[in-house]
């Protein structure tokens, strides 16, 4: 299991990496083989402020639809359109051609609740 120890996690299986006071957004590799195969890939929030938990899209699998959540509070400001073309690159490269947005961080102490990789590596139990 690929878990990048540079990146943080939520609960709900997303990742976050951050430059500066932005950050990019997508589903770990936990997720994406939970999920299965990704057929679709849908965020209509770009220009809108979110709080941490909120949904800001959602993924669709060949047998399920899955909420997307914000990791931290602030405004989505780049969906990967990429996505559109090609949702299977969430399964082939979660964190690198997969990623799904870049929004502007609002607090940057939300970050202080998030996993690091071994508390996320004990959550999915490896």
């Amino acid at each position: 299991m690929n878990i990048p120890e540079e990146l943080k996690y939520t609960k709900d299986h997303e990742w976050i990496s951050i430059d500066g006071e932005i950050a990019t957004v997508g589903i770990t590799d936990f997720a994406q083989r939970e999920l299965g195969d990704i057929v679709y890939v849908e965020v209509e929030t770009v220009g809108e402020t979110l709080d941490a938990d909120e949904v800001f899209g959602t993924v669709e699998a060949v047998k399920t639809v899955s909420d997307l959540f914000l990791p931290v509070s602030g405004e989505i400001i780049e969906f990967n359109e990429d996505l559109e073309d090609t949702p299977e690159d969430v399964n082939a490269e979660p964190y690198s051609k997969g990623w799904m947005i870049k929004m502007k961080v609002s607090n940057p102490d939300d970050l202080n609740q998030l996993l690091d990789s071994n508390q996320y590596r004990e959550l999915i139990g490896e």
